[in-house]
């Protein structure tokens, strides 16, 4: 199953009082593993850039104002993630930004029933602590020491991580990977036993015999005689 797993970096908490997407960061995921495809773009945010959201992901006015625009971007931004399911850490505050630019280009929305919140997961799944990504990532030993400051791209490859362990998928690979090894496909740990006396082949001299007349009446370029001793 292909799955976008995906984060923003924003001027500020509010789309509805005017704050605007400066980043966008998606990693593809098929499987539940990492395909290497990737979609990210800086966006000229067309207004000034707060000191409190400098702060958080270091990117400055004068640095975003030779970017494109959200327009210029949307058209690849949409044929990336398809209809795929998105992953997002607190969907509802990127999804909000994200559908309000789209509604300033006349777009349809993204609909809510898209998302897979990884926060509402954790949650669940971890209640009563802090799981914000830093934490999430703390807690499956996944490293982060790169996140010096927020980033949509790197907040998104690291979240693909935390998604697998959230719902248990990197044990499901592992006991497919185990169940795929020479070991397991014994059906036991040891060496695989041999009988003492092999059985006898059932196929006959005159099954053999039947079947060269038959492979013989398909045609000199029969996959089968690429078979025939």
């Amino acid at each position: 199953m292909r799955e976008i797993v995906l984060d923003t970096e924003t001027t500020g908490l509010d789309p509805l009082r005017g704050d605007r997407l400066v980043e966008i960061g998606c990693v593809e995921i098929f499987n539940r593993m990492p395909t290497g495809h990737t979609f990210h773009r800086y966006i000229n945010p067309e207004r000034d850039m707060p000191e409190e959201a400098f702060a958080v992901h270091g990117l400055s006015s004068e640095f975003l104002s030779t970017k494109p625009l959200f327009a210029e971007v949307a058209d690849e931004f949409l044929e990336f993630i398809a209809d795929a399911p998105l992953v997002i850490h607190n969907a509802s505050f990127d999804i909000g930004f994200i559908n309000a630019e789209l509604a300033r280009l006349s777009k349809p929305p993204i609909p809510r029933d898209r998302l897979v919140d990884t926060l509402l997961i954790a949650r669940r799944k971890h209640p009563g602590v802090s799981n914000r990504l830093d934490d999430l990532c703390s807690r499956y030993a996944i490293d982060n020491s790169r996140r010096t400051k927020h980033g949509a791209l790197l907040d998104a490859e690291l979240l693909a991580e935390v998604y697998v362990d959230l719902i248990e998928a990197r044990q499901s690979q592992l006991v497919l990977a185990e169940s795929d090894s020479p070991r397991a496909r014994a059906g036991h740990d040891g060496p695989r036993r041999q009988r003492e006396t092999p059985l006898q082949p059932r196929v006959s001299d005159a099954d053999r015999e039947a079947h060269r007349a038959f492979i013989a009446t398909l045609g000199d370029n029969a996959l089968w005689k690429e078979y025939l001793s």
